[in-house]
């Protein structure tokens, strides 16, 4: 389904229909892909939640966007971020309680835009968000880590081009990411600093591994410690031996349930 330029796939809960507007109808679960994920990946992680009767919105941002735009200080990410959130109106499902899903790096940075939106915009300061899961997120300042992500989306490109494009993302980070970014953060603050930092308070799930060889698993402990610290309910599991976006295909049974027993808390928690 396109939206304006967008390709989001719309999965509307059965029954679901465009014209319930109640309150208690079906959850909406936003799911956030990883860099160079595609909507089939991320159709198994939907399966989770509709089993469940949730209505699912799926959407992975361009990766030139992840790799490019954003080390380049370009908030390039706003738009999809904002058009996202008016899916909800479109659908008329505005009124639902909300849960992100959200996926290594390429997905927290279109979160940290999407958190500011409903913090700062009208309408959208009005939906009831019930909560977050991360999955291998979030990450930050790891180069290896996002230069092994960014070889994994060019696996396909011609060796000349990929080392090139690798090359020019190593000394942009380097440059504007890590030497500089004493000057640049008033320009454009990491997504790490500002979701330390974001002003969400609804409950927060983190899914990780210590054998993740592309986020380190001390960054997602260190953020949901300090999560913790502002007052948000959070709960922290790690896989120990699933490798990056990997752990429903590790421990399909186990994953599921976690994520299903999480929004049904959170949608307690938003009713009580």
């Amino acid at each position: 389904m396109g939206s304006g330029g967008m390709e989001a796939a719309v999965e509307l809960a059965p029954g679901g229909g465009t014209d319930t507007r109640h309150e208690d109808g079906p959850p909406v679960v936003i799911l956030l892909g990883w860099a160079g994920c595609h909507d089939r990946h991320l159709a198994k992680y939907s399966a989770v939640y509709s089993h469940k009767g949730c209505t699912v919105i799926r959407y992975t941002a361009p990766w030139r966007m992840i790799f490019f735009s954003e080390s380049f200080g370009i908030k390039s990410l706003q738009t999809p971020a904002r058009r996202l959130l008016e899916l909800l109106f479109d659908y008329s499902i505005e009124n639902r309680p909300v849960l992100f899903h959200v996926f290594s790096n390429g997905g927290v940075m279109l979160y940290r835009y999407i958190i500011e939106a409903l913090h700062t915009q009208q309408p959208f300061k009005n939906l009831r968000v019930a909560g977050t899961v991360f999955d291998s997120a979030p990450g930050r300042r790891n180069l290896r880590g996002a230069l092994r992500a960014l070889a994994t989306v060019l696996a396909s490109t011609n060796v000349l081009l990929r080392y090139l494009l690798m090359l020019t993302f190593a000394t942009t980070v380097v440059l504007l990411r890590i030497l500089l970014y004493p000057l640049t953060q008033f320009i454009h603050e990491n997504h790490y600093d500002a979701l330390l930092k974001s002003p969400s308070r609804w409950p927060e799930l983190y899914l990780y591994s210590q054998a993740d060889a592309i986020i380190n698993a001390g960054d997602v402990k260190h953020m949901a410690d300090a999560r913790q610290q502002l007052g948000v309910s959070v709960r922290a599991v790690d896989f120990t031996d699933s490798a990056h976006v990997s752990h429903l295909r590790l421990y399909p049974t186990y994953y599921s349930t976690l994520c299903t027993t999480f929004l049904s808390d959170c949608i307690k928690g938003l009713s009580s």
